[in-house]
Order: structure tokens, then C-alpha cells, then sequence
């Protein structure tokens, strides 16, 4: 079991896309647990408002707005929901995502248009916006959900692997546009989380997927709900720029033998 970490975002306001389900309901729980003010989003509108009474529920306030992050409007929209409903928005994870499995020479031209729009051109677009609602709020933080794929050739995941790199290097360059309005800008390399994504994998294939791991296990959304909020709080207030591996070893420590030299 993931251990509860407290944090205090009291009178914070905080927008978390993708938050229907996974890693980015978790994380919008988090805020709310933490005392802050949630905007929830997603396609899914029984889901969404499922996350906002969980918000709700853990401590914080939340209301549900229908975006999709593959519309630069709905991006748009989404910053200046905040700033409608609750008067500010000091913090933003743009988390919502998606890949497919398509070898490179069979990946048609529109699905890596959507695969582009959907993980980096979303980022692009949330941050275009929230950038100037958090420099009028008076500062924060945003995080951008990037992947271990993004560092690693994943077979049949060229169009996601390239995505992913992309939400790392527009991070970055991001924090170095808004560091000077008390905005930093970070982004996660998640590995392999234990999500409703792996519903359909056998139990030989999440068997597999988990002596992968360093650690030999899955993580778990709470695990990356907590680095989320960490590289928001005060606690990481001389972080900007950086690329928070929470994956397990699973980029760093991937070519060793994982044993004690003792064994």
C-alpha cells in the first residue's frame, strides 16, 4: 500500500486533465485531500463527476467540465474555467495521454497526427493558457505527465516515444520562458502503473511486465498522484526545468543485475 503524503493547498486551485480515471483521478484527489479547489476533465461525464465527488469527498472543492485535449479550444476554455469558477489557478497537470501499438512503416499519417495532438499538442495548448492564468493568480506550478518512452525505443511506439520526448524538451524550455513570474515548470517519466490500461494484458503479460521493473512490481497512481503534488509544493520550490523519473529504475537502473555483489 502506497503511503498517504500530506500536503496543504489550502486556498489553491489546482486542473488536472485526464482526471476520469487512473493517474489523473488520483492526482485530483490528492488536491482535494490537500484542501484545494479542483477543475476535473475528461470526455467522459459519469466519470468526471464520479472524480469531482471524490474530491469532494477527500476535503477539497471540484466541479467537472467536458474537454478534449486534442482541441485547442477546450485547452483554452479550461484555464479560464478556473479562473471563472474559482478566481485563480495556481496549479496545472496536464496529464491526459494516450498511445497505440503500431509498428512504424504500418502507422498511418492520421494516427500519428493524433498520437502527436493527443500527448505533446495537448501540452502545448494547456500550457499556452495556463501559463498567463497562473502568472495572474500570482505563481505555481504546472506538471506535464511525460513517459519513460520517452527516453527509451519502445517497439511499436514510435509515434508515442516521440510525443513523450517532446513533453519533456517543451517543459523545459517552458520553465525557462516563465521562470522569471514565479512559474516553474517540471515534468514526470512514469513507468509501468498499475492502471485500467492493463485490463486486457494476461497475467503472463503483467508477470512480465513487472520482472521488467527494478523493483519488480507496478507502481501505483498514488505514487505518481504524490511526486504531482510534491514538484507543486513548497517542498520542491527550487525545482524547475526537471524530469522526475518515477518508474521504478526502470530508465536508470535497467542494464544492471540487481543483486547484492554479496549473493
Amino acid at each position: 500500500m502506497t503511503a498517504q503524503v500530506t500536503f496543504d493547498f489550502g486556498d489553491k486551485v489546482a486542473l488536472v486533465t485526464g482526471s476520469t480515471s487512473g493517474i489523473g483521478r488520483a492526482t485530483a484527489v490528492a488536491f482535494g485531500r490537500a484542501g484545494a479547489s479542483v477543475v476535473v476533465t475528461g470526455r467522459r461525464e459519469k466519470e468526471g463527476a464520479e472524480t469531482a465527488a471524490l474530491v469532494e469527498a477527500a476535503g477539497g472543492k471540484a466541479f467537472f467540465q467536458t474537454a478534449d485535449v486534442t482541441q485547442p479550444a477546450d485547452m483554452e476554455a479550461l484555464a479560464a474555467a478556473a479562473l471563472d469558477r474559482f478566481g485563480a489557478l495556481h496549479y496545472a497537470i496536464n496529464n491526459a495521454g494516450e498511445g497505440a501499438y503500431v509498428m512504424l512503416e504500418k502507422l498511418a499519417a492520421e494516427s500519428w497526427e493524433l498520437e502527436i495532438a493527443r500527448n505533446l499538442g495537448s501540452t502545448f495548448h494547456g500550457m499556452k493558457h495556463q501559463i498567463p492564468a497562473i502568472r495572474k493568480s500570482g505563481g505555481g506550478a504546472i506538471v506535464n505527465m511525460a513517459s519513460a518512452a520517452a527516453v527509451i525505443g519502445l517497439v511499436g511506439m514510435s509515434a508515442y516515444c516521440a510525443a513523450k520526448a517532446g513533453v519533456v524538451a517543451i517543459s523545459r524550455a517552458a520553465a525557462s520562458e516563465a521562470v522569471g513570474d514565479n512559474i516553474r515548470v517540471n515534468s514526470i517519466l512514469i513507468g509501468a502503473i498499475m492502471t485500467n490500461a492493463w485490463s486486457g494484458s494476461t497475467p503472463e503479460e503483467l508477470a512480465a511486465l513487472s520482472a521488467a521493473s527494478p523493483m519488480r512490481r507496478f507502481g501505483t497512481v498514488d505514487e505518481v498522484a504524490n511526486a504531482a503534488l510534491w514538484l507543486c509544493s513548497d517542498g520542491a520550490s527550487f525545482v524547475t526545468g526537471h524530469c522526475l523519473a518515477v518508474e521504478g529504475g526502470y530508465t536508470t537502473l535497467q542494464n544492471q543485475q540487481y543483486r547484492r555483489l554479496d549473493d
